[in-house]
């Protein structure tokens, strides 16, 4: 444990209990939600329901595709998640999905759709993973202008399934911040409460997608930046276990071998039970290695659990607060009798979380900088601009500017130490595989916190172990959503399973879903037929 990293974390922690409390006195009072009710039954179908009526012809792809145009335009005013959109285009291709599906036969329609497993699904892209012909300036100034070439090798696979992108969605600046405050637009607001973040780096995904304006979005993770919008905003997201996803075509990007072990794509989705045929189509060639094929029991699977980190860690870190807890317990007390055992363990082997999630990441080669001058004294000129952020005179965002600095410090330690603390990830990972085995999961708080309110993650951040650690040692995790708090914020946790057992935290997501509703809705429906 660095004790230099370990006192700034707890001044941080200090600071959260301190002036935390007083920021959210001096907040305006939460109004009633400002998300539009949902008048479409179109809107609350999962993928699975929806291809269903797509294959016996009872749904045509266009007014799907219409549907999730309208919600889009009635909801983006509220939350801001639009980058920009191909309404246009998705039109037309949805019109050809649809006389693809007119000219099969009865016969040949289920080969269709087993070559095509989306066809004419509609679905959003976070800005950083790469749609063709849209804009690719990830919240910088400095790409203001930059548009992407082609799709991103996830997106391209979507595509292929018969998938329709409709639209990118807004990320944080370089997707260097758990806010999603961009440099280029009006920051995007949490469809709960607009006084609160819905997230980063996926928050566009995060806030379209719990507002009911996406039937799934693609987002990246390499810290949490699936897992903290699915639960700011009360849906399902799911990091992949470590080099299972490509990351060809996504920004920020590195060369480093262990960044494909890190960095990840996954879904973001309003419906547990997609999560399982949305993973087959965007891992690609690499869908074989999760046997997803193989049905899961639910009674065969173990359930470990933990409330938060223990020991001198968890005095350090910010403690998960009583309802996350509550959502943990909650569902280990649903599971027990369903499953084939339940035991809460200690996060020992965990002590040094923070420091090898931190070397890790600093240790990355060729992962991109925010500043690239040939100022020699880069601590300095980073320093420098922070200041100038503070007066509101950057070019750049306060958030970036923090999480840059913080790696042209070497994460406040010694490379000596780093390479310890990296070589200690190898440990905990075997240590981790070993107790969860092939039939394993584990709960563990997604953050200690539902969603923060705007400009107060630097507070906070030094949480950001609770889901990055399970990126250094390359395992997936599906942030599952639980209901809300007193404040009526969306609550959950995630489930991790061993490598290439993603499959296990599918199979929880749906049960857990099933008992106790899943997507975490901003406004009730107001529906009409179908």
């Amino acid at each position: 444990m660095e004790i230099f990293l370990r006192l700034l974390q707890l001044l941080f922690k200090l600071l959260y209990m301190v002036a935390y409390p007083l920021w959210r006195f001096f907040q305006p009072r939460k109004g009633p939600s400002t998300i539009p009710p949902i008048r479409n039954r179109l809107l609350t179908l999962s993928v699975g329901e929806i291809l269903e009526l797509l294959q016996q012809r009872k749904l045509k792809s266009v007014d799907l595709v219409k549907a999730y145009i309208k919600r889009i335009i009635e909801v983006n005013p509220q939350v801001h998640a639009v980058v920009q959109d191909r309404f246009d285009e998705a039109l037309q291709e949805a019109y050809r999905a649809d006389k693809l599906i007119a000219k099969a036969s009865s016969e040949e329609l289920p080969l269709l759709f087993n070559h095509r497993k989306l066809l004419g699904v509609p679905f959003t892209v976070k800005e950083s993973c790469g749609l063709k012909g849209m804009p690719f300036r990830v919240g910088s100034r400095q790409r203001a202008h930059i548009i992407c070439r082609e799709n991103g090798e996830v997106v391209k696979n979507l595509v292929a399934a018969g998938g329709i992108p409709l639209l990118v969605t807004i990320t944080p600046e370089y997707c260097f911040s758990m806010e999603t405050n961009p440099g280029t637009q009006r920051r995007c607001l949490n469809p709960h409460d607009d006084r609160r973040t819905p997230g980063g780096s996926s928050g566009g995904e995060g806030a379209l997608n719990g507002s009911g304006a996406s039937l799934f979005g693609v987002g990246s993770d390499i810290a949490g930046s699936i897992r903290f919008p699915s639960l700011f905003c009360g849906v399902f997201g799911h990091k992949p276990t470590g080099r299972l996803t490509s990351i060809q075509g996504h920004f920020p990007d590195c060369t480093d071998t262990d960044c494909l072990e890190y960095l990840q794509l996954g879904p973001i989705t309003r419906f547990g039970r997609d999560l399982s045929l949305l993973m087959e189509v965007m891992a690609g060639k690499n869908a074989d290695k999760l046997d997803l094929r193989t049905p899961v029991e639910t009674k065969d699977i173990k359930v470990f659990y933990a409330l938060g980190f223990d020991g001198l860690n968890g005095l350090l870190h910010n403690s998960p607060v009583k309802d996350i807890k509550l959502s943990i317990m909650s569902a280990v007390k649903f599971l027990q009798n369903r499953v084939a055992h339940t035991q809460r363990v200690s996060m020992s082997c965990f002590k040094d979380s923070l420091e090898m999630s931190i070397s890790s990441l600093v240790l990355l080669k060729g992962f991109p900088y925010l500043i690239n001058t040939r100022n020699p004294n880069k601590i300095v000129e980073h320093l420098t601009e922070i200041s100038k952020a503070v007066a509101g005179k950057s070019d750049y965002t306060n958030e970036a500017l923090y999480f840059d600095a913080l790696r042209r410090l070497n994460g406040c330690m010694s490379t000596e130490a780093m390479l310890k603390y990296k070589a200690e990830v190898q440990l905990l990972k075997v240590q981790f595989t070993r107790m969860l085995g092939n039939n394993g999961v584990f709960f563990f708080p997604t953050f200690p916190v539902p969603a923060l309110h705007h400009d107060s993650s630097l507070l906070a951040l030094w949480n950001v172990d609770y889901t990055m650690i399970f990126n250094v040692i390359g395992f997936p995790t599906t942030h599952i959503p639980m209901g809300r708090d007193g404040d009526d914020l969306p609550i959950g946790f995630q489930v991790v399973a061993a490598p290439y057992r993603d499959k296990l935290c599918f199979q929880i997501a749906t049960e857990l879903e099933a008992a106790f509703g899943g997507w975490v809705i901003p406004t009730p429906h107001a529906l009409g037929p179908l």
